[in-house]
């Protein structure tokens, strides 16, 4: 076992020979996300053990500031590590508070990495060396403190020399004593675990929707053999929080579609891979289980049942390189009659090359150019599966629309055709409400380069009260962390939703369990933190100023979201499109989110495009321009384009 090794290749304070340290990646006691591997830029990382209520590292805080502002200048990253089974966020947050902690505090719910460091005791410290990952030291900071004992002053610098001996290129040599602090209880792993018993129904239930044949995983569960090979990498995605995909933070919402693993199913996996992945007694399940979810697929081969309406997207060839542009279509749907939609599902041709499908309707005569998003029903990505909407609610696509699809491919190496499919999903009877579809969007971004955190957000202002459905964020390769906020009227806020660690890869909504009310005046706010430097992998170009695109090498700021109004029915509507748009135009360009677009927020062409609005339509004299008022101003510039529309044309003839 690691933790073993570890303990064995180290003296007291010093490191008999260095060893690397492995990868992991934890939430801090703010709920930021902490990979250790991304800090390969540092000089150093030091890593420093707390516990709450311990004496010691609470005598230490003073030292510890000391040596981090030594070297506040340095390229030299400073944590602490908190595996304390009594201790949880909130304690550890209010401990921050109380003690004026301002080093992250990473929470090792698991004591995966408490126990593959070998970690005993608090107040030790661990020093690593990023260019190889070597633990270069371990052991106490300095001399000063002991046992209900302490000197005035240190006169041995352990941490700060061993830091020094990094940044020198040397190898440290010190000999310290060994470490005082508080012990921390730490689970011996479990050693007595059973395959058939205990381990399969953990995959089945968090791994197998994606890794069987022919699923979207790399490789297929079926067999103990199969799982025992690839154990190492899936201790490693473990403790990486790689898999399984689901990036909410734990400690934020309560989710309906939660396809996360728990502390205790994490713990299980990792002690058995670390034991041997020993196979025990018993028939091996994986097999009737894979047989199982292929003669659904095979029996069902739309998982949601067969649909009302099929709509077959034109076949595309995806070329085995290069960029494809997005692929719209306007698909007749050759309906006699109105339909009401109660969900969609998408049928990817070639998942490899598809990286998203959005779907929406256009009624005849209806302006084109806003495709999807004139009736937006749906889509598919990575993470995104078909579903119905919410009881008794439903979206209407009138007799003669078209059906509208966004197409966006990504070679993979290989030439293909793709030929995807649409499932509809109607209603016999018109349902009660109307489900509605909205994003806080902003065109507006200029991610600077070499950035490692910018963050750009955007709101919109619910003029009614709502019910809120499910949330989703949307970035690209440079999106890093994201956040929802409900602002109440009354100016407090609520967090709703945090995802710590963006991925791409996985465009995953999330539902509330139970519908999120939303009083009329209410701010949805979506933020979100883009990584523009070289530290991220995914960085197409760390030298370029990123701006708004629909290409991944681009960005955005999309925060969907599903919601209905309180008061709307079907025999009721209220809802007014143009209104939205002006909301999310209010909260796309109020930067200080005050509910109102002055003009020193503005870019200069902006300025002089609305500047009529500003003169002639902010009614309540507050030099802002407020929803209301903007709605007012975009209806009478539309009215007299479409009054001028006519003399124009009179005028050309």
């Amino acid at each position: 076992m690691r933790n073993v090794l570890i303990a064995s290749c180290l003296l007291t304070g010093v490191v008999a020979w260095a060893v690397p340290v492995e990868n992991f990646s934890l939430l801090d006691h703010t709920g930021d996300a902490h990979e250790l591997y991304y800090y390969s830029d540092a000089d150093a990382v030091v890593v420093i053990v707390q516990g709450n209520a311990c004496p010691i590292i609470r005598n230490a805080l003073p030292d510890i500031r000391e040596i981090r502002d030594q070297f506040v200048d340095e390229n030299v990253v400073f944590f602490m590590l908190n595996a304390n089974p009594q201790d949880d966020r909130a304690s550890i947050q209010a401990e921050a508070d109380e003690w004026d902690i301002d080093l992250p505090i990473l929470v090792d719910e698991t004591q995966l990495v408490a126990r593959g460091l070998g970690i005993t005791r608090t107040a030790e410290v661990f020093v690593i060396n990023p260019s190889n990952w070597d633990l270069v030291y371990r052991g106490p900071l300095n001399d000063r403190l002991g046992y209900e004992r302490q000197k005035a002053e240190a006169e041995a610098h352990y941490v700060a020399d061993a830091i020094q001996a990094i940044k020198d290129g040397t190898q440290p040599d010190i000999q310290a004593d060994g470490v005082k602090g508080c012990l921390v209880n730490i689970e011996e792993p479990a050693t007595e675990i059973s395959y058939v018993a205990e381990v399969v129904p953990v995959l089945e239930n968090r791994c197998m929707s994606c890794h069987v044949p022919g699923g979207i995983g790399p490789w297929a569960m079926s067999s103990y053999e199969m799982v025992k090979g690839f154990a190492p990498m899936m201790r490693e995605v473990l403790r990486t929080n790689r898999m399984p995909p689901w990036h909410a933070d734990p400690h934020i919402g309560n989710w309906g579609n939660d396809r996360s693993i728990s502390i205790e199913e994490k713990k299980l996996l990792v002690d058995w891979i670390e034991a041997g992945a020993p196979r025990g007694e018993g028939e091996d399940p994986l097999g009737a289980i894979v047989a199982s979810i292929e003669a659904n697929r095979s029996s069902a081969e739309w998982p949601l049942g067969e649909p009302d309406i099929i709509v077959n997207v034109p076949a595309f060839e995806v070329p085995a390189t290069g960029v494809v542009e997005y692929q719209n279509h306007e698909i007749e749907a050759n309906l006699p009659e109105d339909v009401w939609v109660r969900g969609i599902d998408v049928k990817p041709g070639d998942t490899n090359v598809l990286h998203h499908a959005l779907v929406g309707s256009n009624e005849p005569g209806n302006d084109s150019r806003r495709g999807v998003f004139n009736n937006y029903l749906g889509g598919y990505a990575p993470g995104v599966i078909g579903d119905f909407a919410p009881e008794g609610t439903g979206t209407l696509i009138k007799k003669g629309s078209s059906i509208a699809v966004q197409m966006h491919y990504t070679p993979y190496g290989k030439t293909v055709v793709d030929e995807t499919q649409i499932g509809i999903y109607t209603h016999a009877e018109p349902p009660e409400r109307f489900v509605r579809h909205g994003v806080v969007i902003n065109y507006n971004l200029a991610i600077p380069p070499n950035t490692k955190a910018h963050e750009e957000g955007a709101y919109v202002e619910f003029d009614k009260d709502a019910e809120l459905y499910s949330i989703l964020p949307h970035s690209h390769y440079r999106g890093r962390s994201s956040i929802f906020e409900l602002e109440l009227p009354d100016g407090e806020r609520e967090l709703l939703l945090s995802v710590p660690a963006y991925d791409f890869n996985w465009q995953t909504g999330y539902a509330f369990a139970e519908p999120k009310h939303v009083p009329a005046g209410s701010k949805l706010i979506h933020k979100t933190i883009y990584d523009n430097s070289s530290q991220n992998f995914a960085n197409p170009d760390p030298d370029k100023t990123v701006t708004w695109g629909l290409q991944s090498w681009d960005e955005m700021l999309y925060g969907a979201f599903v919601y209905r109004w309180s008061d709307e029915t079907t025999a009721n509507p209220i809802h007014s499109p143009r209104r939205f748009r002006a909301a999310q135009t209010v909260g796309m360009l109020d930067q200080n989110m005050d509910g109102g677009i002055q003009r020193n927020e503005l870019r200069e062409r902006l300025q002089k495009q609305l500047e009529p609005a500003f003169t002639h339509f902010d009614a309540n004299g507050n030099e802002a321009l407020e929803v209301d008022e903007l709605f007012t101003y975009q209806n009478f510039a539309a009215q007299r384009r479409a009054q001028q529309a006519p003399q124009a044309e009179a005028q050309s003839n």
